[in-house]
């Protein structure tokens, strides 16, 4: 096989990592921590897009990597049309719908931006995005919820979803698309995906209200109770959505967004650190009940993921709850830098073609 040598970016709220392969050999990774001043001078965060691009290029200067020698730039996928699992390459539509303004901004959008952008720059290198957090492959049932005004929409973690789902297939030598599995990623926020033969076709949308609760979004919230916040004078509607993503969960009950720090004081015997963290891994516990039924208890494997899934106590509360429906596998951390390289490697290798956005 020739060496394609691809750049991965990832953009987070608070950092953007990147990671250069040579085919599937890791060769740089960094984890870029923007400081809260210098983010800050950003009304938006479209408005980020120069401060971080300049931020990736300085990195990789700073290592002696020559943009010149990329064969293929990947970025994580932002908050674009509902589209099926897969890669895709960036082009114009894709560029017009990363830039447009919506509902709840996610730094995502950045990374096919920036991703294209440093690829233009370079002959013969080409851009794209995988599985991003809007991909849908809901079964139409699950969509509905009560009202014609309100619908359900796919938004997770989609990235690492499909990629454990394909490693544990791997693991048993098996194949991702004959399995029933339910993965649940547990990080900043928790997603429970009911996967059907390499569908997910129910998840809960884990960006802006539904599901378990997280180191710092709300979940699903009582809807009464929510409905008096949103008319009472002493909130505004920008306060509404941050206490349902950036400042909920974990962040609403402790002024900290830090799963390790909740874990260690519970360990310490702190009795309302152990009450919300057992009730956080209750309410996924619950979550992953509900997607049994959606798989009719034909499930071959519960997988937990994520950063949480390194903390025992939350594994073992999880595991009591739901080791009679399903063997509990544990895949801690995500490894998504990895998940977009190879992605890249499949399309600029042949194995797969990338999927045209519309």
């Amino acid at each position: 096989m020739e060496n394609i040598r691809i750049l991965a970016i990832n953009p987070g709220s608070t950092s953007t990592k990147i990671a250069v392969y040579n085919n599937t050999k890791s060769a740089f990774l960094k984890n870029i921590k923007h400081i809260a001043a210098d983010l800050g001078k950003f009304t938006n965060i479209s408005d980020q897009f120069e401060f971080r691009k300049r931020c990736i290029l300085g990195e990789l200067g700073d290592a002696g990597i020559e943009i010149e020698s990329l064969n293929a730039v990947i970025g994580r996928g932002g908050l674009i049309k509902p589209i099926p699992s897969g890669v895709y390459e960036v082009n114009k539509a894709m560029i017009r719908d990363l830039k447009r303004k919506v509902l709840v901004e996610h730094a995502s959008n950045l990374g096919g931006l920036i991703a294209n952008d440093i690829a233009v720059s370079i002959p013969a290198a080409r851009a794209f995005i995988a599985d991003p957090i809007v991909v849908d492959e809901m079964q139409d049932v699950a969509k509905i919820t009560g009202h014609p005004l309100f619908e359900r929409r796919s938004i997770f973690h989609a990235l690492n979803h499909k990629a454990i789902g394909r490693t544990h297939a791997e693991s048993i030598d098996s194949e991702y698309d004959k399995l029933n599995l339910i993965i649940a990623h547990l990080g900043g926020g928790v997603s429970v995906g009911a996967h059907k033969q390499g569908r997910v076709i129910d998840v809960n949308n884990a960006l802006d209200g539904e599901g378990p609760f997280s180191p710092e979004r709300s979940g699903t919230l009582p809807a009464g109770c929510l409905a008096r916040i949103c008319f009472d004078d002493k909130y505004t509607h920008d306060d509404v959505k941050r206490m349902i993503t950036g400042q909920g969960g974990l962040m609403a009950y402790f002024n900290t967004n830090d799963a390790y720090e909740i874990e260690i004081r519970a360990g310490d015997g702190d009795p309302k650190a152990i009450l919300i963290q057992n009730a956080m891994a209750y309410q996924i516990g619950k979550e992953i009940g509900a997607m049994s039924a959606v798989l009719k208890g034909r499930v071959h494997a519960i997988i937990l993921t994520g950063g949480m899934a390194h903390n025992p106590t939350i594994v073992s509360y999880i595991k009591d709850m739901v080791s009679y429906i399903a063997p509990v596998i544990i895949y801690p951390g995500e490894d998504e830098m990895k998940a977009l390289a190879m992605n890249a490697l499949m399309v600029m290798t042949g194995k797969i073609n990338p999927k045209v956005y519309s």
